[in-house]
């Protein structure tokens, strides 16, 4: 059977960012734009942030939604499949023999060399991303001041899904004063005979309804199913977050695993690359081994594919609107700011380290954006560069 070549060098694409894309998802959507954007020229660089910033706007991974969301946009309906569960399967391998290993061995292996090589080389892609996402996406005042004070907002202890929500809120008002201003002949009409929208899956909320004390008494792959269903239905934010939300079910209320158990998976989601949502693999092998592993993987994931499919089908209506597409910008200005402030976390963390100023370790960023800047390398080089210098200098 002849696979479509747009299929193909999805599957291909997104095997690979999957097996190499570590630093989580503000490393991910770098990755992806120097791919999709750059690289293949699949999609503007507009077209990019919108599909990111809507990412924002529903429950669940990030960066594995904007995978799947470009799946769609490349091929079509396959296109969503292929793309995201190619860019999940690589971590989902990588996780479930490293819970196979801390199964019969009790502990994790040590991979502390390999992050401090790879985690300056990732904030190095990241500052590169931002920067053009930034020109395309701070266009204008409005944006920029969005920006500035989602950061200031962020700083300040908000929860950053009540940034978003704000931020949304403002450019929905923004976009209603827009388009109030406009002549009316300026504003797209509606047709009466066009397709209404769709609504989104109704039997979904059902299904999570399931996932109650009396059904998941003891951890049967159903249970097991509906429970990390639930948790993808809802969980906005980062991997703390999902620690959370994880701690509440699996060990508060259901008793399935320990606390000790749970922090090892999310160490596991954090270190490996590709989704940090993989920490459900780990758990699901942890209650029932491998078909256990399955279930959670498929649970926790399969809300974002059904989440994408649904937005994708109305983003073409949200572009096409005036009101819509400040209301968008307004996102996209948030979401990018939100990227600049974990990439600031994220570079304390990769040059500082016993509370010092690492220049082994600045040395590496700055040498890998010399590179992004003066050629066109593929970032999976320089990830693995990173990596072996990582390990150069814990053997040294």
């Amino acid at each position: 059977m002849k696979v479509d070549k747009n299929l193909r060098e999805l599957a291909l694409l997104f095997l690979r960012l999957g097996a190499t894309s570590f630093g989580g998802p503000a490393a991910h959507i770098a990755l992806m734009e120097d791919e999709v954007v750059t690289r293949h020229k699949w999609l503007s660089r507009q077209q990019f942030l919108d599909l990111s910033g809507a990412t924002n706007l529903i429950p669940g991974p990030n960066s594995t939604e904007l995978a799947i969301h470009i799946g769609k946009h490349r091929a079509g309906w396959p296109g969503l499949i292929v793309a995201g569960a190619a860019f999940i399967f690589p971590a989902v391998l990588i996780v479930l023999a490293l819970a196979w290993a801390y199964e019969r061995y009790g502990s994790l292996p040590q991979m502390r060399w390999l992050l401090y090589g790879v985690q300056p080389v990732v904030i190095a892609i990241v500052a590169q991303a931002l920067w053009k996402l930034a020109r395309t996406a701070l266009h204008g005042i409005f944006p920029i001041v969005v920006a500035l004070v989602t950061i200031t907002l962020i700083a300040a202890g908000i929860n950053e899904v009540t940034v978003i929500a704000l931020a949304a809120g403002v450019g929905l008002i923004a976009g209603w004063l827009t388009q109030r201003s406009k002549p009316q002949t300026e504003i797209s009409p509606t047709t009466d005979d066009a397709d209404p929208s769709p609504e989104p899956p109704t039997s979904l909320p059902a299904i999570i309804l399931l996932g109650s004390p009396a059904v998941l008494a003891a951890p049967t792959l159903t249970g097991i199913f509906l429970v990390f269903l639930k948790i993808g239905s809802v969980i906005y934010g980062s991997g703390y977050v999902l620690l959370a939300f994880l701690r509440a079910d699996l060990v508060e209320r259901l008793h399935w695993l320990t606390d000790q158990q749970l922090v090892d998976a999310v160490a596991v989601g954090q270190m490996t690359p590709g989704p940090v949502f993989t920490t459900a693999t780990f758990v699901g092998y942890q209650i029932a081994g491998v078909p256990g592993a399955l279930a959670a993987t498929v649970g926790i994931f399969l809300p974002s594919f059904l989440f994408v499919g649904f937005l994708s089908l109305i983003m073409e209506r949200l572009r096409d609107s005036p009101m819509m597409r400040v209301f968008l910008d307004s996102v996209n200005a948030a979401s990018l700011a939100l990227m600049a402030v974990v990439t600031f976390e994220l570079l304390r963390i990769a040059v500082i380290h016993d509370q010092r100023l690492d220049l082994f370790t600045v040395a590496i960023a700055l040498g890998t954006l010399a590179l992004l800047l003066l050629s066109r390398v593929n970032s999976a080089w320089l990830i693995a560069g990173g990596a072996v210098l990582g390990w150069l200098a814990h053997a040294l």
